[in-house]
């Protein structure tokens, strides 16, 4: 594994710190007037989610996590499985829900993501920050209730429940973010 020098550090950075996953999340380099340099970071363990922050001496080498960054393609779900194709090698992938995450929850049939593996291990799975999904069921908003930002639950096409203004019906397509699982707009019938 090639080791970088902790001055050259960079958010978005991957490494790996006692057989641990972690990519840089944040970064301050800081030199006191008295003693020596160092740098505080924030890391994201890519394996759980944590969060960990971690000071080291300015200089120092730290080694480098490579993955494997691709874009790949929902095909379709085997049982618990998702099944995704390389949009280059067209080789296929059978993927946990595990390893998807909250991911899952807004993926369709030729939705396509960004597969981060690290050796034979799936470590993240990226999607865009919206999506446009079907609602596929939702009670219907009462007729003259006009109460300013009242929602309602409706469950998207994936199954996931979400919180929808009074006007949205079934069939609707709306845009969601995926970072919070809320509602952004809809997007037409």
């Amino acid at each position: 594994m090639p080791a970088i020098s902790t001055n050259d550090l960079k958010n978005g950075v991957s490494l790996n710190i006692d057989n641990t996953l972690y990519t840089v999340v944040e970064f301050q380099h800081v030199k006191p007037g008295k003693g020596g340099a160092f740098v505080r970071t924030k890391l994201r363990n890519l394996r759980t989610g944590n969060m960990l922050e971690r000071t080291f001496n300015a200089g120092i080498k730290v080694e480098q996590a490579i993955l494997d960054k691709r874009d790949m393609q929902f095909l379709y779900k085997d049982g618990d499985d998702y099944v995704f194709m390389d949009n280059v090698t067209y080789d296929q992938l059978t993927i946990k829900p595990v390893a998807l995450g909250d991911a899952a929850d807004y993926l369709i049939e030729n939705a396509v993501a960004m597969i981060a593996s690290y050796g034979d291990e799936i470590v993240s799975v990226e999607i865009p920050p919206s999506v446009e999904l079907e609602i596929a069921f939702t009670e219907p908003g009462m007729q003259g209730d006009r109460v300013s930002g009242a929602r309602k639950p409706a469950t998207l096409q994936t199954g996931k429940v979400i919180q929808v203004p009074l006007f949205v019906n079934i069939g609707d397509r709306v845009k969601v973010d995926t970072r919070t699982a809320e509602y952004v707009t809809r997007v037409g019938p």
